[in-house]
């Protein structure tokens, strides 16, 4: 098993992401620790890794408020040991922030997405480096979406508070690499799977005047593969970086796009 022996922490557990790699982490043998503003979200994945023989705690955490994120931090290691993975797949709501062009987006809304993402990626993962450095080691892990590089429209300030996101990902590794402690971002496109994409495609296909299944296949025939994404392939992608087969890689952003974004 990939991850034997290493105790996890998730943010966002009860989203679709953040619920798809805490079960991929689980079946390789990780200690996840789910965590998400409310229990209620996270009680099922708990169920369905216990049930499948996986060791998992659950805890209220709001990875946007440092105490809590902290506190949890330090009874996490006091408990298990250590802290070895940080994975953080909180999100926001795309309502109200995408398919609106910029000329018609309030401050208030462009400006939301950028330091929501920026304070709980910043709070979770300097955090984490705080007991991982004691360590020597650890690896911060993310996930963004294709506009981080890309440039699309309508997409509001969630483009920019993403590209913030890999910027802040190159920035955590140059400071911690040296102490053990890697940084890795993953890049997918949308993926249709996930609940908040279906609100998303949405709100762009009434925002151009086309169908939803037109968009899905204008986004899906961008790639190579003429596809999306997968969670499958998202969870592969994480469960292999967080182990220590990919011990080489750090600061970098490990593109899953299919061919969207290349170089």
């Amino acid at each position: 098993m990939l991850l034997e022996n290493k105790n996890v922490v998730v943010y966002g557990a009860g989203g679709a992401v953040g619920s798809a790699v805490a079960r991929g982490f689980a079946r390789e043998g990780a200690r996840v620790f789910l965590t998400a503003r409310h229990l209620d979200v996270v009680d099922t994945v708990a169920k369905e890794i216990s049930a499948a023989g996986g060791a998992v705690e659950t805890a209220v955490v709001d990875a946007g408020d440092e105490t809590s994120v902290a506190g949890h931090l330090d009874a996490v290691v006091a408990g298990a040991g250590s802290v070895d993975v940080s994975f953080n797949a909180v999100g926001i709501s795309p309502v109200g922030l995408q398919g609106i062009p910029f000329s018609e987006l309030p401050v208030e809304d462009f400006l939301r997405p950028v330091t929501t993402y920026a304070r709980a990626h910043f709070i979770t993962a300097r955090s984490a480096a705080r007991h991982m450095i004691a360590q020597g080691a650890g690896v911060i892990m993310m996930h963004t979406p294709e506009p981080a590089r890309m440039p699309m429209p309508l997409v509001g300030g969630m483009s920019v508070g993403w590209a913030a996101m890999e910027a802040l990902n190159r920035a955590l590794s140059a400071e911690w690499a040296q102490h053990g402690v890697r940084a890795i971002c993953l890049r997918t496109t949308g993926m249709v799977e996930t609940p908040v994409i279906d609100v998303v495609y949405g709100l762009h296909a009434d925002a151009l005047g086309i169908t939803k299944e037109q968009f899905t296949a204008l986004t899906g025939g961008m790639s190579h593969r003429k596809r999306p994404t997968t969670l499958a392939e998202l969870t592969e992608a994480a469960v292999f970086l967080a182990s220590d087969r990919a011990s080489g890689m750090t600061g970098t952003v490990a593109d899953l796009t299919g061919g969207v974004i290349v170089g």
